[in-house]
Protein backbone atom coordinates (compact mmCIF):
# COMPACT_ATOMS: atom_id res chain seq x y z
CA UNK A 1 0.00 0.00 0.00
CA UNK A 2 1.38 3.49 -0.69
CA UNK A 3 2.30 5.77 1.73
CA UNK A 4 -0.34 8.19 1.03
CA UNK A 5 -3.05 6.13 0.79
CA UNK A 6 -1.93 5.08 4.59
CA UNK A 7 -2.21 8.82 5.17
CA UNK A 8 -5.81 8.96 4.14
CA UNK A 9 -6.43 6.22 6.03
CA UNK A 10 -5.36 7.32 9.20
CA UNK A 11 -7.41 10.73 8.56
CA UNK A 12 -10.39 8.69 8.34
CA UNK A 13 -9.72 6.49 11.42
CA UNK A 14 -9.05 10.27 13.40
CA UNK A 15 -12.14 11.35 11.94
CA UNK A 16 -13.81 8.06 13.39
CA UNK A 17 -12.38 8.55 16.69
CA UNK A 18 -13.78 12.05 16.68
CA UNK A 19 -17.24 10.65 15.85
CA UNK A 20 -16.48 8.54 18.35
CA UNK A 21 -15.73 10.79 21.14
CA UNK A 22 -18.45 13.41 20.37
CA UNK A 23 -21.39 11.02 19.84
CA UNK A 24 -20.30 8.40 23.26
CA UNK A 25 -22.75 8.58 26.22
CA UNK A 26 -25.30 10.31 23.56
CA UNK A 27 -28.88 9.27 22.51
CA UNK A 28 -30.71 10.27 19.47
CA UNK A 29 -32.87 12.59 21.13
CA UNK A 30 -29.09 14.67 22.71
CA UNK A 31 -28.54 14.77 19.26
CA UNK A 32 -31.37 16.33 17.51
CA UNK A 33 -31.16 18.84 20.54
CA UNK A 34 -27.73 19.83 20.10
CA UNK A 35 -27.04 21.80 17.14
CA UNK A 36 -23.18 22.37 17.94
CA UNK A 37 -22.98 18.58 17.99
CA UNK A 38 -24.92 17.75 14.67
CA UNK A 39 -22.36 20.11 13.50
CA UNK A 40 -19.60 18.38 14.20
CA UNK A 41 -20.82 15.21 13.21
CA UNK A 42 -21.61 16.04 9.74
CA UNK A 43 -18.33 17.52 9.50
CA UNK A 44 -16.52 14.39 10.65
CA UNK A 45 -18.56 12.43 7.41
CA UNK A 46 -17.72 14.68 5.37
CA UNK A 47 -14.30 14.64 6.02
CA UNK A 48 -14.60 10.91 5.85
CA UNK A 49 -16.32 11.21 2.44
CA UNK A 50 -13.56 13.25 0.99
CA UNK A 51 -11.14 11.38 1.89
CA UNK A 52 -12.39 8.41 0.71
CA UNK A 53 -12.96 9.77 -2.69
CA UNK A 54 -8.78 10.98 -2.77
CA UNK A 55 -7.92 7.23 -1.62
CA UNK A 56 -10.18 5.66 -4.52
CA UNK A 57 -8.31 8.10 -6.78
CA UNK A 58 -5.10 7.19 -5.49
CA UNK A 59 -5.31 3.66 -4.77
CA UNK A 60 -8.69 1.80 -6.23
CA UNK A 61 -7.84 -1.53 -4.52
CA UNK A 62 -6.99 -0.46 -0.94
CA UNK A 63 -10.98 2.00 -1.34
CA UNK A 64 -12.65 -1.60 -2.55
CA UNK A 65 -11.67 -3.22 0.30
CA UNK A 66 -13.94 -0.84 2.45
CA UNK A 67 -17.50 -1.72 2.11
CA UNK A 68 -20.14 0.31 0.71
CA UNK A 69 -16.99 3.35 0.21
CA UNK A 70 -19.14 4.64 -3.05
CA UNK A 71 -21.94 5.48 -0.82
CA UNK A 72 -19.62 6.90 1.80
CA UNK A 73 -18.79 9.20 -0.74
CA UNK A 74 -22.05 9.78 -2.15
CA UNK A 75 -23.53 10.62 1.68
CA UNK A 76 -20.78 13.32 1.78
CA UNK A 77 -21.62 14.68 -1.41
CA UNK A 78 -25.15 15.36 -0.17
CA UNK A 79 -24.09 16.93 3.38
CA UNK A 80 -21.47 18.71 1.16
CA UNK A 81 -24.29 20.06 -1.39
CA UNK A 82 -27.02 20.30 0.24
CA UNK A 83 -29.30 17.96 -2.16
CA UNK A 84 -31.96 18.13 0.73
CA UNK A 85 -32.57 18.57 3.99
CA UNK A 86 -30.15 16.29 6.24
CA UNK A 87 -32.30 13.33 8.05
CA UNK A 88 -30.99 13.06 11.56
CA UNK A 89 -32.18 9.65 11.59
CA UNK A 90 -30.44 9.11 8.99
CA UNK A 91 -27.19 10.23 10.24
CA UNK A 92 -27.84 8.52 14.12
CA UNK A 93 -28.00 5.46 12.27
CA UNK A 94 -25.05 5.68 10.82
CA UNK A 95 -23.27 6.65 13.71
CA UNK A 96 -24.74 3.40 15.60
CA UNK A 97 -25.33 0.80 12.56
CA UNK A 98 -22.12 2.02 10.53
CA UNK A 99 -19.44 3.50 12.30
CA UNK A 100 -18.15 0.17 14.48
CA UNK A 101 -17.69 -1.41 10.91
CA UNK A 102 -15.52 1.35 9.49
CA UNK A 103 -13.54 1.48 12.22
CA UNK A 104 -12.69 -1.99 11.98
CA UNK A 105 -12.24 -2.34 8.32
CA UNK A 106 -9.77 1.34 8.79
CA UNK A 107 -7.93 -0.40 11.43
CA UNK A 108 -7.67 -3.56 9.81
CA UNK A 109 -6.07 -1.51 6.65
CA UNK A 110 -3.67 0.39 8.88
CA UNK A 111 -2.87 -2.78 10.13
CA UNK A 112 -1.77 -4.28 7.70
CA UNK A 113 2.27 -3.60 7.00
CA UNK A 114 2.63 -2.55 10.52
Amino acid sequence: MRLEARKYLHDISQAIDLLTEFTGGKSYDDYCADKMLRAAVEREFEIIGDTLSQLAKLDKQTADRISQYRRIIAFRNILIHGYADVDDALVWDLVEAKLPRLKQEIGSLLAEGE
